[in-house]
């Protein structure tokens, strides 16, 4: 029977075409993104998902991207 991988985490889109996503691996989570980058193993979902976010944070930042803000409520 082969092995079930949970879907990952939601894509964090980046102005840069960067996009990474957090995968689940058994009790871990990976943060990888399309350009070949991958973050270290995490046990939390969470930090992989922030590490996923500063991924496309520092690529926006080196490509001149003017950081987003979120919407004033």
């Amino acid at each position: 029977m082969p092995a079930h991988e949970p879907p990952a985490a939601p894509d964090v889109p980046s102005a840069t075409g960067h996009t990474a996503t957090a995968v689940e691996h058994g009790a871990f989570s990976v943060a990888r993104c399309g350009c070949g980058w991958q973050g270290p193993a995490r046990r939390s979902r969470d930090r992989a998902r922030a590490d996923a976010a500063a991924h496309s944070a520092r690529a926006e930042a080196e490509a001149g991207v003017p950081p987003q803000r979120p919407p004033a409520h």
